[in-house]
């Protein structure tokens, strides 16, 4: 049943990351904003670390970073409902609001973290509408995906 549990997880983590990527896509547009650049930074960062690099030269190595980047959120919003999957197979069974107020904060941790640690961003430096732009999508995954989990346990397992 872990198995089960990991595979709605996963589900609900990739209806939670399309709800914040319609979410920050709506942003882009409404605002005319220009998207973000500190998934392929992040990418940059970490593959400074490595003892390998990322193959190509010039567009080709761009290109390859910016898919990593755009994947590793995909792998991020997976990863984080795979865990709220498993949590719920634990028997933690969180109000809507909680749980996915949890989940979402969980996934905007999960990621402005790690940009914090490798120095790409600090979020100590962001203005109210950068917080704004970051938390209201992450809300919507945690929305999204503690719903789908929710609608998967079936009737009554709020």
């Amino acid at each position: 049943m872990a198995m089960r549990s990991i595979l709605h997880g996963m589900a609900a983590g990739a209806a939670g990351t399309t709800a914040l990527n319609a979410a920050t896509y709506t942003d882009m547009t409404a605002r005319a904003r220009p998207a973000s650049d500190t998934p392929q930074q992040t990418v940059e960062a970490i593959e400074q670390r490595l003892p390998a690099s990322i193959p190509g030269d010039g567009d080709q190595h761009q290109n390859r970073v910016a898919g990593l980047g755009s994947l590793s959120g995909i792998v991020t919003g997976v990863g984080i409902g795979a865990v709220a999957g498993l949590l719920r197979r634990t028997g933690l069974r969180l109000s809507f609001p909680v749980g996915a107020a949890l989940t979402g904060l969980g996934a905007m941790a999960a990621t402005d973290g790690s940009m914090a640690a490798l120095r790409v961003s600090d979020p100590r430096t962001w203005s109210s509408t950068d917080w704004l732009s970051d938390v209201v999508p992450h809300l919507i995954y945690g929305a999204v995906t503690w719903a789908v989990l929710q609608a998967l346990d079936g009737p009554g397992s709020a």
